[in-house]
């Protein structure tokens, strides 16, 4: 799915979304949002490949079941992983503008990057000083997540070059 852009599935989404009857709705947006994608699936598999099988071994023989491996221990020490594939999936579906227009077909559904284009084609010109002020509010959300999550993103890095 990486290798394959987004204009060559668009049409058959839509039709698999129009034969749903989700046209005009934001399920389209939410349902493959939920799912991740390739990438995230990527960086996840590699990040697990570096967990030492020591670690998984030690807690079977504690008794451990293969659940209580991945929530007690590969889960916690996947928490920075897991915060940049968050990050980058919440950047890539609060961002996207070709699928909220293919999709949405009421203004009051449109999402904030559809809405700054309508805006600016509605006024016929570019109010500059309003466009500016919207687009500070559209990217504050992100900001404010990285920065929440800053602190776990040190600690993936400070710990990306150690050994056992």
């Amino acid at each position: 799915t990486m290798m394959i852009p987004f204009p060559a599935v668009m049409i058959p989404t839509y039709f698999i979304f129009k034969s749903l009857g989700w046209i005009g709705t934001l399920r389209p947006l939410w349902v493959p949002a939920l799912f991740g994608g390739a990438f995230n699936i990527f960086l996840l598999r590699q990040f697990f490949m570096q967990i030492p099988n020591d670690l998984s071994e030690a807690a079977r023989i504690d008794g451990l079941t293969h659940w209580g491996i991945f929530w007690r221990i590969i889960l916690p020490l996947s928490r920075p992983a897991l915060s940049v594939v968050a990050l980058f999936h919440t950047m890539y579906v609060w961002n996207d503008f070709i699928g909220p227009l293919i999709y949405l077909n009421h203004q009051r559904l449109f999402t904030l990057s559809l809405g700054l284009q309508f805006y600016q084609a509605q006024h016929g010109g570019t109010p500059w000083n309003l466009l500016m002020a919207a687009c500070t509010l559209v990217t504050a959300p992100l900001l404010l997540l990285f920065v929440i999550s800053q602190r776990t993103f040190i600690e993936g890095v400070a710990t990306t070059g150690m050994k056992n």
